[in-house]
C-alpha cells in the first residue's frame, strides 16, 4: 500500500516539475493560474496526499485504507492552498521596469573599441545594473579605454557618445 501512495505523491510531483519546464500549458480548469485548481495547487494536494498517505500507513502498519487516505487529505488541503498562495504571490512580483533605448540617453560609459572619426566603434555603459555593450559614434575619433557620455541613442544597440573628461 505504501507503493501506490509513493506513485501518487510522484504523479503529484512529476506534474509539477513539467508545468516548471513546459509552461503555462497545463493550466486548467480556472482562468486564473494561482486559482484552486491551477498545476501549482493540484500538484501539491496530489503530491502531499500521497507522500503523506505513504508515511500514515508505514508508521500504523495498517492494511487499511482510511488512516492513509485521512492522513493525506488532512495534510493536501494546506499544501495546495500553500501552493496557490505562493504562485500568486510570484505572479503579482513587482518587478522592474524594462530599460528602453531612452534610458541609455544620460549614461556615462567606457569605450572597448576606438571610436574612428567616420565609423563606429564600442562602448559599455551600466543599464539597469547590467554592463551592455553597444555600438558607438561620435564627431571626433575617441580611444581605447577613455570615459563617454551618451547623447543620443539612434537604435536599441547603437548610440552617439561624447568624450567627458576625467
Amino acid at each position: 500500500m505504501e507503493t501506490t501512495f509513493l506513485v501518487i505523491g510522484g504523479f503529484g510531483v512529476v506534474i509539477l516539475a513539467l508545468s516548471v519546464l513546459i509552461g503555462d500549458l497545463f493550466h486548467f480548469g480556472h482562468p486564473d493560474a494561482a486559482g484552486p485548481f491551477s498545476v501549482p495547487a493540484v500538484a501539491g494536494f496530489i503530491g502531499a496526499f500521497g507522500f503523506a498517505g505513504a508515511a500514515a500507513a508505514t508508521i500504523t502498519g495498517s492494511d487499511g485504507l482510511l488512516v492513509p487516505v485521512v492522513a493525506g487529505v488532512v495534510t493536501a488541503l494546506p499544501t495546495a492552498w500553500l501552493a496557490t498562495r505562493l504562485a500568486r504571490f510570484a505572479m503579482d512580483m513587482r518587478t522592474d521596469a524594462t530599460p528602453t533605448q531612452q534610458d541609455m540617453v544620460g549614461t556615462t560609459g567606457v569605450v572597448v573599441t576606438p571610436i574612428s572619426g567616420s565609423g563606429y566603434g564600442e562602448v559599455r555603459i551600466s543599464l539597469g545594473g547590467q554592463p551592455v555593450k553597444l555600438s558607438a559614434r561620435a564627431d571626433r575619433p575617441i580611444a581605447l579605454g577613455a570615459r563617454v557620455f551618451v547623447v543620443e541613442a539612434t537604435s536599441p544597440t547603437s548610440v552617439i557618445v561624447e568624450e567627458t573628461p576625467l
